[in-house]
């Protein structure tokens, strides 16, 4: 027998005996945001300067304080903590939505892995294989993970870039509603598109929840950077405490991607019971991580005035420069620090790629996050992108050069 059919037979062999993976393996999709790294990582040893603007990483220090406590926790064994959080860092978060006119006390709050486990937790105890969820799209493009891995259904709404992704009318929310409907699910201020949702648009989530007798979860990673006034909490809304999940995050406040602490806040003491079972399952959050975000709450009440100015200066950066480019369309984001454009080109997922394999200025490109991907309607967003206005003003100024330089060479416009 020849090598290549001995090797034909054990490759046929392995077709047929080897398990097929799930169907949720298969149709899971590929994350907007990072699935172009490769094409970035062969950009990067070609030698290109990469500006990334795909990622919601910002460049802004990390609090000292965290790095410190961290430094000077001076265990001798790192143990297990307890599974809903430590219970000082619990103590001090409930304190910190309390100053913030968020009535919670620490047995309402649980610490997480992340904001990511938070939303799993709150998929998991709240809702059962089968069941729907409204969500406005676009939307952050991990939530389809979650909702798979959860067995349920994202059924989307479509927010409309002309009108700076407002919240859709109410009308369409109770157009989507089915005896499978248990939720609604919103991001505030919103990620992708960086809209805050108004008190009017909340009080209508609020009556229609009542009204249907949903659960409202509400992603709340971004309240401290509005540029435009305050957020509202969901939390603070009347008559719906009980129906109210908040998903929150240290990642995004503090600098702190890396260190995946989050926290699931609620007083529905039912949901929290469920969603201790849940954190037993997977022992304890990180104990390093945790002395860090507990360090964070002991920083000053100014804070965030200083990093809020920074990211509203970098916002108006990018506005300004996207602005008197031809063919570009952006609402302002009042909030988080994202913004969803329109660009002069029939598919930005073949764009962005384009920008990573066949474009460079003065040996540099830029990275951005395809528009699709926050969808789940086919065929929107296929020439929106999704900006992180992450990097620091000369970084975001030569980025835009570059994005700029490039839409006027792109062949396939």
């Amino acid at each position: 027998m020849s090598r290549c059919i001995l090797h034909r037979d054990i490759f046929l062999y392995q077709i047929l005996i080897m398990p097929k993976i799930a169907n949720k393996g298969i149709h899971m999709p590929s994350s907007p945001i990072r699935k172009l790294v490769p094409f970035a990582d062969q950009a990067k040893k070609e030698g290109k300067k990469i500006y990334h603007l795909n990622i919601g990483q910002p460049d802004i220090e990390t609090p000292h304080i965290m790095m410190e406590a961290v430094q000077q926790a001076n265990l001798k064994v790192l143990e297990y903590t307890d599974s809903r959080g430590i219970l000082s860092l619990r103590k001090k978060l409930a304190t910190y939505y309390n100053s913030k006119g968020i009535d919670v006390d620490y047995e309402d709050v649980l610490i997480t892995i992340g904001g990511s486990e938070a939303i799993l937790f709150a998929f998991m105890a709240c809702l059962d294989d089968g069941d729907e969820i409204i969500v406005p799209e676009p939307f952050y493009a991990n939530y389809i993970g979650f909702a798979m891995a959860a067995g349920i259904h994202i059924i989307p709404i479509t927010s409309k870039i002309d009108n700076g992704f407002a919240l859709p009318p109410i009308a369409s929310f109770q157009e989507k509603i089915t005896p499978k409907t248990k939720g609604i699910f919103i991001c505030n201020p919103n990620n992708p598109t960086g809209y805050v949702y108004s008190e009017t648009e909340l009080l209508q989530i609020r009556d229609l929840i009542k009204e249907k007798d949903l659960y409202l979860f509400s992603d709340e990673a971004y309240t401290e950077f509005s540029y435009e006034g305050k957020v509202r909490s969901t939390l603070t809304m009347q008559g719906v405490a009980d129906r109210v999940i908040m998903i929150d995050t240290f990642s995004k406040k503090y600098s702190a991607c890396g260190a995946r602490i989050g926290a699931l806040v609620t007083k529905n003491k039912q949901v929290i019971e469920a969603v201790i079972k849940f954190a037993q399952a997977r022992l304890s959050p990180p104990t390093l991580e945790q002395i860090a975000a507990e360090a964070a709450l002991g920083l000053p009440n100014n804070y965030f005035d200083e990093t809020r100015e920074e990211y509203k200066n970098r916002r108006d950066i990018l506005m300004n420069r996207l602005s008197k480019m031809e063919g570009v369309y952006c609402p302002i984001p009042s909030g988080a620090f994202y913004a969803m454009a329109q660009l002069p080109v029939k598919n930005t997922d073949d764009f962005c790629q384009w920008l990573l394999t066949s474009f460079r200025h003065n040996n540099a490109t830029i990275m951005l996050a395809p528009g699709s991907g926050f969808y789940t309607t086919p065929g929107l967003g296929l020439n929106e992108v999704r900006l992180a206005y992450v990097l620091n003003e000369k970084d975001i100024n030569l980025a835009m050069d570059c994005l700029e330089q490039a839409l006027r060479v792109y062949p396939n416009n």
